[in-house]
């Protein structure tokens, strides 16, 4: 079957800059995220895989907030990573003297620039913004760093006041400016408007655009910046920040990439994996439909798509889930189709008969018509019921024990059977349910090296008794499954679903989900 070509066609269409820079402000920008706070050693986990990303600057922290930031951008300064170390400022020389001290390479100097944050926030006048900017700019080129002069509110300031902070920053050294969409106002066209006049107005190497999502245009408002001539873009892993958050790296990246046919210098089959490691190091998980790299993003299940796709991938799907590192699965639920149904069944070993079939299918639509989610685990449960297989498992949890003090830091030891054979675990991790689920993953990494990908929790009933549901994604190599335990007690409600997890994907034959035609 021939591929499926196809793209975007634009009337007299502007080209974009030949080199677009990536400025990811995860670190920064996406750790004001309301609940986030990252150590300096996660800081720098998260810095080493933006690295081996491909962005061009890190911005590392607020070296100027505390003594923790302070550290992590001197942590991450002194990394020898191949990206440009930026810490972000005000425009005030305790705030400079303390990102020089850093050891960063760069300063993304922040200056209010709106009348509103003006008069009610500084509380100073114009010409007084225009003279800090001036002697700020001067001040940090002094300090021996690049300047990148953030325009703090640029989209709701005079436009020609905005050129002039701009103007008087240049003229002071600056390096680099950028418009900051600070609450998310822009829209697309005048979002082109405005980096188009800013592009053909200043004299400065790099026009950089910052958005942020608070109306869910700060992607439409980044490419549409990068159309007019802004070569390089603000960005957060997961579109994490304050609010509705910034723009969203991966998406952006992937835009350019397939809809535009831009070459960028990023390892686009990284992305999912940085997603995962910056969800879990946060705490914040991505919505299942997010684009990208969402849960769902390459799942399904109505009986039409799942149909589709085993013919051709590209019937309902405009991305390949390889190209960024992603996998792509066929959901069983009320809304399943047979042929998806067989696919997940065959991927598992396993071939009823029609007959067979036929009741396995029935239960599935049963348990999704009741509100029930099937997971993968639950599919096989289903058919080892229906063909009357051993319910025996590949993994049995024999014993657990876990002890936790007054520490964050918890101890676990279980004792498996693995294949018949007696395995054990021991490890730390940060509480019960981490230390426990890293104890299993060590009893049986040797044969089956299975990682915990996705973890949610929830309470299904009130009280201080309440009834616990467990939902996980486990991964072993190019496979995923899903598994779910319900419990009153949260770290067996995990062990169920972790244990089911894994099970299933232990139980897969090698046959796999559809590969593209």
């Amino acid at each position: 079957m021939r591929d499926v070509k196809w793209g975007i066609a634009l009337s007299n269409p502007d080209p974009f800059p030949s080199k677009i820079r990536i400025f990811d402000t995860t670190l920064r920008d996406g750790e004001q995220t309301p609940g986030v706070s990252l150590t300096p050693e996660n800081k720098l986990r998260i810095a080493k895989r933006l690295d081996n990303l491909g962005v061009d600057v890190i911005e590392a922290g607020f070296a100027a907030v505390s003594e923790g930031e302070m550290e992590a951008v001197k942590l991450i300064a002194d990394a020898g990573l191949q990206a440009e170390i930026c810490s972000a400022a005000r425009g005030t020389r305790g705030d400079i003297d303390a990102v020089a001290k850093s050891g960063a390479d760069s300063i993304h100097l922040i200056i209010p620039v709106s009348d509103l944050h003006i008069e009610a926030k500084l509380k100073k006048t114009r010409e007084q913004v225009l003279q800090i900017t001036r002697d700020m700019v001067k001040h940090a080129k002094d300090s021996g760093l690049t300047v990148e002069l953030s325009a703090e509110d640029a989209t709701r300031a005079d436009r020609e006041y905005l050129k002039k902070v701009f103007s008087t920053g240049v003229e002071a050294g600056a390096d680099r400016v950028v418009a900051c969409d600070t609450v998310g106002v822009l829209t697309p066209e005048r979002s082109y408007d405005l980096f188009r006049d800013l592009r053909q107005s200043l004299d400065v190497p790099v026009v950089s655009v910052h958005c942020h999502n608070d109306f869910g245009m700060a992607v439409a408002n980044t490419v549409a910046a990068l159309r007019a001539g802004a070569n390089q873009f603000h960005a957060t892993i997961n579109g994490l920040g304050e609010r509705a958050g910034n723009a969203s790296l991966e998406e952006i990246v992937v835009t350019l990439h397939n809809l535009y046919g831009l070459k960028l210098d990023i390892k686009l089959q990284q992305l999912y994996s940085i997603s995962q490691l910056v969800s879990r190091l946060t705490g914040i998980y991505v919505q299942p439909n997010k684009a990208i790299v969402g849960e769902n993003a390459f799942t399904h299940e109505s009986g039409i798509h799942t149909q589709g796709m085993l013919a051709h991938t590209s019937t309902y799907e405009a991305i390949n889930p390889e190209l960024v590192g992603g996998t792509r699965r066929l959901a069983s639920g009320k809304h399943s189709g047979s042929a998806g149904v067989r696919a997940t069944l065959s991927a598992m070993g396993l071939t009823p008969t029609e007959e067979q079939f036929a009741e396995l299918f029935q239960r599935v639509k049963a348990a999704g018509d009741k509100g029930k989610i099937v997971t993968d685990a639950d599919l096989l449960a289903i058919a080892e019921s229906v063909l009357g297989l051993s319910k025996k498992k590949p993994i049995q949890l024999l014993e657990i024990t876990v002890v936790s003090g007054n520490t964050v830091t918890a101890t676990a030891s279980v004792r498996l059977k693995l294949n018949g054979k007696e395995v054990n675990g021991a490890a730390i991790g940060v509480g019960p349910v981490d230390a426990a689920i890293n104890a299993v993953k060590k009893a049986i990494q040797e044969v089956e090296p299975i990682n915990l990908e996705q973890y949610n929790v929830k309470a299904i009933t009130g009280g201080t008794d309440a009834m616990v549901e467990v939902m996980v994604r486990m991964r072993k190599g190019n496979r995923t499954a899903t598994a779910m335990g319900v419990r009153e007690d949260i770290v067996m409600a995990s062990m169920d679903a972790v244990i089911s997890g894994m099970n299933v994907l232990i139980a897969y034959n090698g046959n796999g989900a559809p590969k593209p035609s």
